[in-house]
């Protein structure tokens, strides 16, 4: 082999290794199921979530949801953590930060996802609130308006000009 192959070959089988990626685990592949599964709920992609969650809870998933982009803008969602129950199941903890948009106060709830393996892909197959803020889910909350109504804030203007202001 000539000198100047050597160098081309091992130039080109590199790039070709590079190119190939390990196969991702059981686990690696939940956590960015649930990643992509999370930011496409937060962006309002419904085909693409419904088609992750199983048939048997899409309705209840639906129904927990129908606020989002409406009624209930989500801010940021940010997976917390993950863990193992057996090789088929993995509970996802996700902190949502979100905002009703009469209000826009940011809220932050804690939700536990639980996902189950099938066949090649992972299914969301149930999710609860474990912490924070009660709304997300579309749980009933009731704003107390205040007992009496407050008068609007009024302060005397001051003219830096010297003059009586009411000449003006």
């Amino acid at each position: 082999m000539r000198p100047t192959l050597v160098p081309a070959l091992f130039v080109s089988l590199a790039a070709l290794l590079a190119g190939c990626s390990a196969p991702t685990t059981g686990l690696a592949q939940a956590q960015q199921t649930a990643q992509d599964f999370n930011l496409d709920a937060r962006f309002g992609r419904n085909e693409l979530v419904l088609d992750q969650i199983s048939p048997a809870e899409r309705e209840e998933f639906a129904l927990h949801h129908r606020a989002w982009g409406t009624a209930i803008r989500v801010a940021d969602v940010e997976l917390a953590g993950m863990k193992s129950r057996g090789t088929k199941d993995v509970d996802i903890v996700v902190h949502v930060s979100w905002y009703r948009p009469e209000q826009q106060e940011l809220r932050s709830t804690t939700l536990q996802q639980q996902w189950r393996a099938k066949l090649a892909s992972w299914e969301l197959v149930g999710e609860k609130r474990l912490d924070g803020d009660i709304g997300l889910l579309g749980e009933s909350v009731v704003v107390e308006a205040p007992a009496e109504a407050k008068e609007p804030s009024h302060f005397p203007t001051i003219r830096l000009s010297g003059g009586d202001p009411a000449e003006d």
